[in-house]
């Protein structure tokens, strides 16, 4: 019975599809409203956290002597157990968040909307508040997603509508997060929803500009990141950017590679207990306030002072080490906080040793220094990520350079091929397959059966097929297909073009793949 009025529901949406639209639209402006308050709490208490922790390393525990750093110590060794504890009660509020959201939208995961949420707050103030090197972007994307889920439970809406709103949750959260609209809606659609129909964009749309706004009011207008003036990079100087391109996208593989080993580095062994792991990376981020604090926390005081820094190759290539070597630890534990903004610093870092090579080598003037910085951002997140166009839009908006556009095309692109060339995947993608390899998780009947909606790509086995010619698995219902001249009964003879929307029910994760292989892939 719970089935059959699912799908009623879901046939009663398609069939009034602009109404559908227009209610999606409205949702995705409250589900922007309430990210954006939710989010604008975490980030008000990660900078009060940072202000407080930078404020006791140097006027407390300096000072201090061993009593207050013994002290400090045994703080930190609290709350690893808190935030031990804390995971073993939702394991799915750890890590990023990211991939987990990935896996909820594509109908394979399950979560607990408020227990991840509350858990995630907590959780990421505690672990970020203390130094860790992670950043707030990932838990936001969460966060936004299940304050989404919540309002959706609430309303009684279906699986399909709520994939919807998770997608315009996830959008409001990276754009409260950075104070960036338009990389929150281009990150929901190129890397978590991947499509890019009306009913995808216009909720995404919406959550993103209010949460933006709700931001806004809270913490101004300004860009996160800080450069001062940044001149336009010459079109003779293109090469540049392809320099830059291929050392930052060579630097994402090593950053994806590490990230993936850290299960066996805290599989040793001497870190057989849950709360071991939490202590490690807690302890080093104590000892590294004392003797090298730059590294601490997200990154974002680091990256707008890079251009004010001395031109040394040494100092860059310290901070980039250590700020990678620590955040591998800091992620690997399992705390909640993402890798994005550390990301971003890496990148950054990478930028400023190669802007520094040539500088000292005499081919680029060093007024041209910031501009390499932010093209190794775009480009490092293109290679790890693999979404370019996010990528290149995230940096224009948080650095404010909107002229910036061709040569942060040229560098992503660059990085992104290099990437792949060289067989990297996407770092969310390989997550979510070690999270699902993991939980294994358990979901009803109604929870496994999934109404996709995807678009037929050229030159995929679907584009020019006759409906009833396709193979598609079993247990796999067509029901709608929707063109731009309208929409179409599924009949077997109905042949598909590139470009239509098909809405297809199915009851399980192996289907879905196997029908997204057969209407988004090219053939061989």
């Amino acid at each position: 019975m719970e089935i059959n009025k699912h799908l009623t529901a879901v046939l009663d949406a398609l069939g009034h599809w602009p109404r559908f639209r227009l209610r999606l639209f409205a949702e995705g402006a409250v589900v922007g409203i309430l990210s954006g308050l939710v989010i604008s709490l975490f980030r008000w208490a990660l900078e009060m956290g940072t202000v407080w922790r930078e404020y006791l390393y140097a006027q407390v525990l300096r000072p201090g002597g061993i009593l207050a750093g013994a002290a400090w110590f045994a703080l930190l060794l609290v709350a690893a157990f808190i935030l031990w504890k804390l995971m073993i009660y939702e394991p799915d509020a750890g890590g990023s968040g990211i991939p987990q959201v990935k896996g909820v939208i594509t109908g394979a995961v399950r979560l607990r909307w408020f227990r991840v949420l509350w858990t995630k707050l907590l959780g990421g103030v505690l672990g970020i508040g203390l130094g860790l090197s992670l950043g707030r972007e990932g838990p936001s994307i969460q966060i936004g997603a299940v304050t989404a889920q919540g309002l959706s439970r609430g309303l009684g809406r279906t699986a399909m509508e709520e994939r919807y709103l998770l997608t315009a949750g996830a959008s409001a959260g990276l754009a409260a997060a950075f104070n960036a609209p338009l990389a929150g809606v281009m990150f929901a659609l190129e890397e978590l929803h991947r499509n890019f129909s009306g009913a995808v964009v216009a909720p995404a749309m919406a959550a993103a500009l209010l949460a933006t706004m709700v931001s806004r009011v809270v913490f101004g207008q300004s860009p996160i990141f800080h450069f001062g003036a940044l001149p336009a990079l010459p079109l003779e100087s293109m090469w540049i950017a392809v320099l830059v391109g291929v050392a930052a996208g060579l630097a994402g593989l090593v950053f994806n590679k590490g990230l993936l080993s850290m299960p066996r580095f805290y599989g040793l062994p001497c870190f057989r207990s849950g709360y071991s792991r939490f202590a490690f990376a807690l302890v080093v981020a104590g000892v590294l306030g004392y003797v090298f604090p730059q590294v601490l926390g997200g990154g974002n005081d680091l990256i707008n002072s890079l251009h004010a820094m001395p031109l040394s190759l040494q100092l860059f290539a310290v901070l980039l080490a250590g700020k990678f070597l620590f955040t591998l630890i800091s992620y690997g534990c399992g705390a909640p906080g993402g890798f994005f903004l550390p990301m971003l610093v890496l990148g950054a870092l990478t930028g400023g040793v190669v802007g520094t090579v040539l500088i000292q080598a005499g081919l680029m003037e060093p007024q041209y220094l910031s501009d390499i910085i932010v093209l190794s951002m775009a480009a490092f997140f293109a290679s790890s990520v693999q979404s370019p166009v996010t990528g290149t839009i995230l940096i224009m908006e948080m650095t404010a350079s909107y002229e910036h556009l061709l040569v942060l095309c040229t560098a992503s692109m660059i990085a992104l091929i290099v990437a792949q060339r060289c067989g990297g995947r996407p770092i969310y993608d390989v997550l979510l397959q070690r999270l699902l390899r993991q939980s294994h998780p358990v979901l009803s009947s109604a929870e496994r059966r999934s109404l996709l909606e995807l678009t037929v790509v050229s030159g995929s086995a679907a584009d020019g097929t006759c409906v009833g010619h396709i193979a598609w698995p079993r247990q796999t219902v067509l029901i709608d297909v929707k063109r731009s001249s309208g929409d179409f009964i599924p009949s077997p003879d109905l042949k598909l073009q590139a470009g239509d929307y098909l809405y297809i029910l199915t009851d399980s994760i192996e289907s879905a793949e196997m029908i997204r292989h057969l209407v988004e892939s090219e053939k061989p």
